[in-house]
């Protein structure tokens, strides 16, 4: 089938430190945000569609104090607007999809010890990039309800892109729908 869908859903988005992720894991901590957009489900047949999506997402994650990154507590935040194209392959009310992603970083902001700041995608040595491109996969259940349908999508978002000019830094997502 072939439909447009609205949505309004939270999120709960980390980061992936690349080398020094393993030493921080005990101080991550995972922010949650929001994803607002627009999803299209063009079915090509009765068991295979393409979805592209365009939404906003609040993506980043925080670390407690006492790590050994900044040593106080610190969170990163980006305002993002990202574009997957999946691949979806229906089994009756079940369906599992996957596909590569696009990401615009719109702005961010830095907190250390309680005090914020905008975050730089300028030239500086320690900004961040505005460009990130990653992969999503997951699957999802629809229930006839009356004549529409309700869905619930559970997908993981993969981010390839390192986003940090002076460090590793991967955006990682939850999504459920």
């Amino acid at each position: 089938k072939t439909y447009l869908d609205l949505m309004i859903n939270v999120v709960s988005t980390n980061l992936n430190y690349g080398g020094a992720n393993s030493s921080l894991a005990d101080y991550k901590k995972s922010n949650n945000g929001i994803q607002a957009g627009a999803s299209f489900q063009a079915g090509i047949t009765s068991a295979f569609s393409i979805v592209p999506e365009l939404y906003f997402i609040r993506k980043g994650g925080k670390l407690k104090a006492g790590n050994p990154l900044t040593t106080v507590e610190s969170s990163l935040l980006f305002n993002t607007i990202e574009l997957p194209v999946l691949a979806r392959v229906h089994f009756g009310h079940f369906y599992i999809n996957a596909g590569p992603s696009i990401a615009y970083n719109l702005s961010g902001t830095k907190k250390l010890d309680g005090k914020s700041t905008k975050l730089s995608f300028a030239g500086s040595a320690d900004g961040f990039k505005r460009f990130d491109a990653g992969v999503q996969a997951g699957g999802g259940i629809e229930f006839p309800f009356k004549e529409k349908r309700i869905a619930l999508d559970i997908r993981y978002n993969y981010g390839l892109t390192n986003i940090s000019k002076d460090r590793e830094i991967y955006n990682r997502a939850l999504m459920i729908s």
